[in-house]
């Protein structure tokens, strides 16, 4: 019995038990020749009536000879069974079978731990599973353990929650809009995901959640109140449907010309990341074209076959690789110098443009140095690091970078909805004396090297670095927006029945790093910078000049010495510029990065 599909099925066939909240299965040899399938459950269900059950649904050979009682299946980093800790867990002798009660729900499961989550304010939401039917669950993965971790250690419903939004021009048949979302949350099992941490952080696939739109009339909400107060609600992450709507009708045009609708989507990111939304809206559209309702049932790839795959790789490369491209010395990290505290609160947001023109400019002469916009972008945001220190030899300098993580070896993943984006710290030397395009190629190859391991998580590399509980590898992170591109079809069926929509545009929000650095291309094919920043480190004034700075750079790198001067001649272009500043970290929040095992209530 080595045969994983077959212990799949042994899975499978338990997790469908009455009363059954979690399994492992695996096979023992005692002697060569003779192995055994062993079965370990969370349960209250008496072993005898789950043996009696498995032996109706499964072949003899299948049935497992020995079922063990533990309190909770214990998980490896990757996902994976705890062997050792699961054995410690268990009872060396068969558990005697306790006697049943008369009491109707004698068998049923225990009900759920309160997760240490606070719920948000809003609309209760209830799934429809009972404790005889138990959706399945999947191991998180390393950037949802991650992102956890960080949602535990900070109180603010609204972090890590994001937003799309976008308006819609011709007709808008509210019934036939949440009919289609509807139809995309029965077929995608991530928006009927939520999470458990009864024995460890899972993730629950429900078997229904409800999509929950709501229509505003023109002249009863301000766009931009909601969308903040919509944020701010955030979400239960105990319940499904980690994805809601809201519809704001604008005023009728005295023109006559066609309503419109202003569409906001806000999701948590979790869950979700900005590509699988455009692959959940290209669903909705062609649910919404065919009159309310997707064809087919739950499509594949989904959050399964990830956790599948991710269960599969080996760690052992990937720590050896992050062990050295983390480099033990202190890097610089502040893209500003040391300041007093600001005395301000919350997010704010900063921006600066760089026409089309420039931004076309910028884009050919990285092309030239065999590098890419987002290459030019991180060499930058070095400067601007390296030139906050105040050090004039070498010098490493680190900051986080997001990769897609969709260059996997799994079938169509890049149609698979889910948490895939991760974000990884960059480490990069800066020399004075060296010419700029020679930092552009540095960078352009660590980050071929990076994505071979870019499925592993900040608290992985953090630990494999042998780093302490209060260092941090980046303070700021860099998010170069390549977005999913649209389907011209979809354009062209929804204009033959009055509509056109909008590309939808992001709202950025603060998450673990004090600065975050966007970057897009527009609608008319300008660049634009976002810096959205953590106003208790970072004052609006100071945010500004920083964005403003980091498009000075991208403007006259070009030209700077045709395309090829040194470090030290571009910092000498930034000569008049105030210096930056940035207040320390609040004792509160400086051991913020999440860096060890499982949460705890």
């Amino acid at each position: 019995m080595s045969n994983r599909v077959e212990l799949g099925q042994v899975h499978a066939a338990l997790m469908s038990l009455p009363g059954v909240r979690d399994a492992a299965v695996h096979v023992v040899q005692q002697v060569p020749g003779s192995r055994r399938i062993v079965a370990h459950m969370v349960t209250r269900t008496p072993l005898a009536e789950l043996r009696a059950a498995l032996e109706s649904r499964l072949p003899s050979h299948l049935v497992p000879a020995r079922f063990h009682r533990v309190p909770h299946i214990p998980l490896l980093p990757d996902g994976s069974t705890d062997r050792h800790a699961l054995a410690e867990l268990t009872s060396p002798e068969p558990e005697p079978e306790p006697v049943p009660e008369p009491d109707a729900d004698a068998t049923r499961a225990p009900e759920p731990m309160p997760v240490p989550v606070p719920a948000p304010e809003g609309p209760a939401r209830h799934d429809t599973h009972t404790p005889q039917d138990p959706p399945a669950t999947v191991p998180v993965t390393p950037q949802q353990h991650t992102l956890l971790l960080d949602a535990l250690a900070h109180p603010d419903a609204g972090r890590h929650v994001e937003q799309l939004h976008w308006r819609w021009r011709g007709p808008l048949d509210t019934d036939r809009f949440t009919a289609a979302w509807q139809s995309v949350f029965d077929r995608e099992t991530v928006l009927r995901a939520a999470f458990a941490w009864e024995s460890g952080p899972r993730l629950v696939l429900h078997g229904h959640a409800d999509v929950e739109v709501v229509r505003h009339p023109a002249g009863s909400v301000d766009f931009e109140n909601l969308r903040e107060r919509d944020r701010l609600r955030g979400f239960d992450l105990r319940r499904p449907g980690m994805l809601r709507l809201n519809l704001v009708d604008e005023a009728a045009p005295a023109d006559g010309s066609r309503p419109c609708v202003r569409v906001l989507l806000t999701f948590h990111h979790v869950m979700l990341d900005g590509w699988s939304v455009s692959v959940l809206l290209q669903e909705f559209y062609r649910a919404y074209l065919a009159g309310g309702r997707l064809p087919g049932g739950e499509r594949r790839p989904d959050v399964r076959d990830y956790a599948r795959w991710l269960a599969g790789q080996d760690t052992g490369p990937a720590r050896d690789f992050w062990s050295s491209a983390v480099p033990p010395g202190a890097a610089l990290l502040l893209p500003a110098v040391p300041g007093p505290a600001t005395g301000l609160s919350g997010t704010g947001r900063a921006e600066a443009r760089l026409g089309a023109g420039r931004a076309d400019r910028l884009r050919a002469w990285a092309a030239s140095c065999g590098a890419t916009e987002a290459g030019a972008l991180q060499a930058a945001w070095a400067l601007l690091l390296y030139r906050a220190a105040g050090t004039t030899g070498p010098a490493a300098v680190g900051f986080g970078v997001t990769v897609p993580g969709r260059g996997i070896a799994l079938d169509a993943v890049e149609r698979l909805p889910g948490l895939l984006m991760n974000s990884l710290p960059m480490t990069v030397r800066v020399d004075p004396a060296a010419a700029v395009p020679r930092l552009l190629a540095d960078l352009r190859d660590r980050a071929l090297d990076i994505a071979s391991y870019e499925w592993v998580s900040l608290g992985q590399i953090h630990r494999w670095s042998g780093r302490r509980a209060d260092d941090r590898l980046a303070e700021s992170l860099i998010v170069f927006e390549n977005r999913r591109r649209g389907s011209d079809d979809l354009r062209s069926a929804l204009a033959a029945q009055g509509i056109s929509v909008g590309r939808p545009r992001a709202t950025g929000v603060r998450g673990m790093f004090p600065v975050t650095l966007h970057a897009h291309r527009d609608v008319d094919d300008s660049l634009v910078l976002t810096a959205v920043h953590d106003r208790s480190r970072l004052a609006d004034g100071d945010a500004s000049r920083l964005v403003a700075q980091c498009a000075r750079l991208l403007c006259e790198l070009p030209g700077l010495k045709g395309g090829s001067a040194s470090v030290a001649d571009a910092l000498a272009s930034l000569a008049q510029e105030p210096r930056v500043r940035m207040a320390r970290a609040p004792a509160a929040t400086a051991r913020s990065e999440p860096t060890r095992g499982e949460p705890r209530p």
